[in-house]
């Protein structure tokens, strides 16, 4: 634990927890979503608390006026069939509402963001009144066996310098949600479409942030959730194979379309990873304990 400004004990950034690990890696097929406004943030009941969520933003949107107020997918818990020892495949379903990032700053990213939590072991329970928007990430290994880890620009709001696997977020705005209402109107297929966003989100900010193209990439495997102690912010994980070496990659990151959030990319080998966590935001970190689960059961199996 690290002591913040006002001297209270505030948790390591680059500790995590692991939400649900999912190590034989789960395809598109064994991964849904429930889509609902039962899974989005209830506000607190401390009405002051509650409004300095509009008083950071408007704070924040004096410094910087290009600040975008964007829809976000809200993680809200999900539900695991392991299968059972028998035949059927493991099967996960997603527990999605709708948060936006103006919560996500005044509550997650707000000094204040303890007194959001209530306490609990239940995860869903314990974030029930934070934005918690659920962020993604890709383990992306090349051809040759490395991994591609990017540090972050000075430039960037949360965690400058770090290091950090390619990601961002799944984008309602993709597949055309606004709002919960807009869902109604639309047909039940939302589910999938939501499911599948999970997906081409991933392969899109690995895309945009390394520069190399899609077609290079394997299908996403989901490898599980980490959250972050700090903040309590989740990120979903994936494996993504890719079919160029090491110094093909190099040469697409120097045209990346998000070139200006990252100002190198690595590609090493495994222990070397291994060593550069201790600079990665816990979500991150986290990410990386759920890969080397994955490659400790390919061993087994």
């Amino acid at each position: 634990m690290e002591k913040d400004a006002s001297g209270t004990s505030s948790p390591d950034p680059s500790s995590f927890k692991l939400l649900v690990s999912c190590p034989s890696g789960l395809s598109p097929s064994q991964v849904s979503v429930s889509f609902s406004d039962a899974y989005d943030r209830i506000p607190h009941s401390d009405v002051s608390l509650e409004n300095t969520i509009s008083e950071i933003w408007e704070q924040r949107s004096l410094k910087n006026n290009s600040l975008f107020n964007g829809k976000k997918f809200r993680y809200g818990g999900y539900v695991l069939d392991t299968g059972g020892g028998s035949d059927r495949e493991p099967h996960l379903c997603l527990h999605l509402g709708l948060t936006d990032y103006r919560t996500f700053v005044g509550t997650n990213l707000s000094p204040l963001w303890e007194r959001f939590l209530v306490p609990s072991e239940d995860d869903s329970v314990l974030c029930q009144h934070t934005s918690s928007p659920l962020g993604n990430g890709a383990v992306v290994e090349t051809n040759d066996n490395k991994i591609l880890v990017l540090q972050r620009s000075n430039n960037v709001g949360e965690f400058p310098g770090h290091f950090v696997f390619p990601g961002g977020h799944p984008e309602p705005q993709e597949i055309g949600i606004t709002s919960h209402q807009y869902v109604k109107e639309l047909t039940e297929s939302i589910d999938i479409k939501v499911s599948q966003e999970m997906f081409d989100s991933i392969v899109r900010e690995v895309v945009e942030e390394i520069g190399v193209p899609a077609s290079s990439l394997s299908i996403p495997v989901f490898i599980g959730i980490s959250r972050r102690d700090l903040n309590v912010r989740p990120a979903a994980f994936f494996f993504i194979k890719c079919n160029l070496d090491s110094k093909e990659v190099q040469q697409f990151y120097s045209s990346a379309q998000d070139g200006y959030e990252s100002t190198q990319l690595y590609a090493v080998p495994m222990i070397e990873v291994e060593n550069m966590t201790s600079r990665m935001p816990g979500c991150h970190r986290g990410g990386f304990a759920l890969y080397k689960l994955m490659v400790d059961t390919r061993k087994i199996t």
